[in-house]
């Protein structure tokens, strides 16, 4: 068994076999006391020899812990401790729809491309439990992303099903995909809640975006946004963020080109940092409770994705709860099997991608 110190001093006891070493021998014992990411790791292994003498053997670390998982989940690589967010409420709940898409973005922080497996597709029958546990819990917006949504055969049936309840809000990258299930958006126009959308436009620039999702995407997308607006549903855009960028300069670039294309309404942006694709780290700095301290309320740490919102993620084990949009990549992540366990669990900012929120107030959600 590893021991981990929490915060008050205590132990936390995680279960822990040092590969072809332990689990399956039964003459072999083991203690080993720990605290990753820089702090002393003492580990010793006792065997009991054929003539019953009793001998003790150190396990080098490297063979006990991979090296995804050198950090604690509670101290830093430095020892620092490590900073974290507890969960007050679920305002917003996202679904994963899978990692299948029609485009294959070399950027892309899911990996997604055609026929991609790395989270199944999910269906109908899988949310409607959860569905139903986030209204009881007071849920105000039910979220999907990808992967592209509409490449899911049952999408459409997820949110036609969703918006009897609350309000919807889609990611997509708006190319035909979209406009070839025009015929099933329409009808849920008469759904009790709304379903606004948000539409990928990397650059205000068409031959730039193309270079990352393949020549012609821009101008079906461009399509795709016309026919939402014209059709009266809610559209959003997301951006790629640059550094030192004049950020009104491009917004208004962008307006330029939507006029030239008959759009003639103001639409909001989100913009969106490099967030590395899955498994990466790009050496972002890690987020301590010294850091934290700028946010000393709970008010102030809003813009924390994880303070207000879960994820719904296919995996192996079934449909599980994440911590948010941006780290289902890391199984540490997966805080359980129904939402109301979820909520429970103390997200550590351990993610390189947690210091995107730290830095920028990063947020999937639909702009206010």
């Amino acid at each position: 068994m590893i021991k981990t110190p929490d915060e008050s001093g205590g132990d936390k006891g995680v279960p822990f076999y040092a590969p072809g070493h332990v689990k399956d021998h039964p003459d072999i014992g083991q203690h080993c006391e720990a605290k990753t990411g820089g702090i002393n790791i003492t580990v010793s292994i006792t065997t009991t020899d054929s003539d019953n003498t009793k001998t003790s053997d150190l396990i080098p670390v490297i063979t006990l812990i991979s090296p995804r998982h050198q950090d604690s989940w509670i101290f830093t690589r430095k020892g620092d401790a490590r900073g974290y967010i507890d969960s007050e409420r679920l305002d917003e709940l996202w679904i994963h729809t899978g990692t299948a898409c029609n485009l294959a973005c070399p950027f892309c922080l899911e990996g997604s491309k055609p026929g991609d497996t790395r989270l199944p597709a999910m269906s109908l029958d899988m949310l409607k439990p959860f569905i139903h546990e986030a209204v009881d819990m007071g849920v105000k917006q039910f979220s999907f992303t990808g992967g592209e949504p509409f490449v899911v055969r049952d999408f459409a049936n997820i949110l036609d099903y969703a918006s009897q309840f609350r309000p919807c809000f889609v990611l997509t990258n708006g190319t035909r995909v979209l406009t070839q299930r025009a015929h099933q958006l329409l009808p849920l126009k008469s759904n009790p809640f709304p379903i606004s959308f948000r539409i990928s436009l990397d650059y205000p620039d068409a031959a730039r975006h193309d270079i990352g999702r393949g020549e012609g995407s821009f101008k079906e997308s461009l399509d795709s946004l016309k026919w939402l607006l014209d059709n009266g549903f809610k559209v959003s855009i997301a951006r790629q963020m640059e550094l030192q960028e004049d950020s009104i300069a491009v917004e208004r670039a962008y307006h330029d080109i939507f006029v030239q294309h008959g759009i003639t309404q103001e639409l909001p942006f989100t913009a969106f940092p490099d967030f590395g694709t899955p498994g990466t780290d790009d050496g972002s700095p890690e987020v301590t409770t010294a850091c934290m301290e700028k946010y000393p309320t709970q008010q102030s740490r809003s813009h924390f994705m994880c303070t207000y919102t879960r994820m719904l993620v296919n995996t192996g084990k079934g449909v599980r709860v994440y911590a948010c949009t941006l780290v289902d990549d890391d199984p540490d992540y997966d805080l359980g099997a129904t939402l109301a366990e979820s909520m429970q669990a103390r997200i550590m900012l351990r993610h390189h991608r947690c210091f995107s929120c730290y830095k920028f107030g990063a947020s999937c959600s639909a702009p206010a």
